[in-house]
């Protein structure tokens, strides 16, 4: 599949599906594709097919003298490996080639517990999905319930990609747990699948995210989590596990640019607000917790969570033992850092 820069998801979802095919592509489809897939990638296909960068095939990129270049690992593996993962800072992506996978129906959807049963179900989610296949990815969350009237949910977010009579297997012991206010799971296009969380997250709204990869799921970052949620500003606003296992896990930490391989989860702040006199409050908190949760973090950051205003440590977090090497070729392909609008590798 060959798509221009400017192409979101939901856009190229369409028209892959058509053939009954697709690559991993986030988990809201109105990103655009280039920012995902320079940024690693994650989403619904990661534990089956990788992230998004792990199936890129080739880009054609304007670099920094303003040519134009083909890349692929035959052309250039050095450029290459710095374009999965390395986010803008070697050129701009006019057009990306993904290989695909056979895939068009899954299993999918959303499962909710009260609030106030949000602790047992973290704790029951962190031994559930330890246990997972490829074939099946849950997220956990505490958010805000989809029908805007800002009530506190604990939810787990479910993605399966075998046969019916699999997921059903699967995921019985998730939909079985507790008392859940309600279970709306069942099968879908994969595209539909890529749309369920975009209207939590329309254009147009005020964002500051933070994240980092935790250390597991203790009982403390569970109580932390909670007590966190308590006090959050909007009704917009949740605080997200994501997590990796699977074939993104199975990918050597040197074979892209992209670090993050370990088993585990990553946890996501998603802070969202409409007015922006608010802004100051919704910062401030989503500041306030992720210093609550550093007890329970390591030093691995997902590039494209990164707010903008989060430093060189954050980026060197973000690339880990593959940062020196990514400096090395932005010494070579962008001296004069031309791409620096960006969470920079500095030359």
């Amino acid at each position: 599949m060959r798509a221009q820069g400017g192409v979101t998801w939901a856009e190229l979802n369409r028209e892959t599906a058509a053939h009954g095919l697709a690559v991993t592509g986030g988990a809201i489809s109105t990103t655009g594709i280039a920012g995902l897939t320079l940024g690693g990638g994650l989403g619904w296909l990661m534990a089956k097919h990788g992230l998004a960068a792990d199936n890129l095939v080739a880009v054609e990129l304007v670099d920094a003298d303003g040519e134009i270049v083909h890349v692929s690992e035959g052309s250039d593996s050095d450029l290459f490996w710095a374009l999965r993962g390395g986010g803008g800072n070697f050129g701009i992506a006019a057009s990306l080639e993904y290989r695909l996978h056979p895939l068009s129906m899954v299993t999918g959807g959303l499962i909710v517990h009260p609030v106030e049963a949000a602790g047992e179900m973290l704790r029951f989610y962190r031994d559930a999905a330890a246990a997972t296949s490829d074939d099946l990815t849950v997220f956990a969350a505490v958010v805000h319930a989809p029908d805007g009237s800002g009530t506190k949910i604990a939810g787990m977010l479910v993605f399966h990609t075998g046969t019916p009579e699999e997921a059903e297997r699967d995921l019985a012991p998730f939909k079985e747990w507790g008392s859940p206010l309600m279970v709306e799971i069942g099968p879908m296009p994969y595209q539909v699948m890529n749309t369920i969380l975009d209207d939590a997250y329309p254009p147009g709204l005020q964002n500051y995210w933070l994240s980092s990869f935790t250390s597991g799921i203790s009982d403390g970052l569970i109580e932390v989590m909670v007590d966190r949620f308590a006090s959050v500003p909007s009704p917009m606003t949740g605080i997200l596990l994501e997590h990796f296992h699977g074939a993104v896990c199975r990918v050597p930490v040197e074979a892209t640019a992209v670090p993050h391989r370990e088993e585990g989860w990553n946890l996501v702040l998603p802070s969202v607000w409409a007015d922006p006199a608010d802004t100051e409050a919704n910062v401030a908190w989503t500041r306030d917790t992720f210093a609550a949760f550093a007890p329970h973090l390591v030093a691995r950051r997902w590039l494209n969570y990164l707010a903008d205003d989060q430093g060189d440590d954050a980026v060197r977090d973000a690339y880990g033992p593959n940062y020196e090497r990514l400096v090395e070729l932005k010494r070579r392909y962008d001296p004069e850092n031309v791409f620096r609008h960006n969470h920079n590798i500095a030359p």
